[in-house]
């Protein structure tokens, strides 16, 4: 006896957007103390410079990278006390998110995964070297990524002649 056979199902997951953290990891990671050991036994207050960027792209089929790079320069004078980097990455998977989505969610929800472990390595990196731990304060990546979107619709279209 014969059943009927029912049409097949769409796969729910093909249509649902998704979104996975496939892999964090530090992509690179430097410190440098270039005027050791005298530095040590300064009593000036070194300043901070602090310097934060991101970049995201794609690799294969669904699957990102993101990059925050944490750039930290302690001065004191003329004299560089420290300069202590870290790019931490990320792998993350995207599937089914339009292009419009895809944008903020590259440019402020990964980034915002990734700061805490950079500010984290610095700290620790800083720290390893002899000195005071550096805590980075919270960042916004929301706000960076609507300041550089406001400064790209700002920015003058060129036009090509046909």
């Amino acid at each position: 006896m014969n059943q009927p056979t029912q049409p097949a199902s769409p796969d729910p997951s093909a249509q649902q957007p998704a979104f996975q953290i496939e892999k964090l990891y530090v992509k690179d990671l430097s410190l440098e103390v270039p005027n050791a050991p005298q530095v040590f036994t300064q009593t000036e207050n070194p300043q901070l410079e602090i310097g934060v960027r991101n970049a995201a792209a794609q690799f294969a089929d669904s699957l990102f990278e993101v990059t925050v790079t944490v750039t930290v320069t302690a001065r004191a004078g003329e004299k560089t006390v420290f300069h202590a980097e870290v790019a931490q990455a990320g792998i993350f998977t995207a599937r089914g998110i339009s292009q419009q989505d895809l944008e903020p969610l590259l440019g402020i929800g990964c980034p915002t995964i990734l700061y805490p472990y950079a500010r984290e390595a610095i700290a620790d990196l800083v720290t390893r070297a002899g000195f005071p731990a550096v805590v980075l304060q919270p960042i916004s990546f929301e706000q960076i990524y609507m300041e550089r979107q406001q400064q790209a619709a700002g920015q003058p279209r060129i036009e090509l002649a046909s």
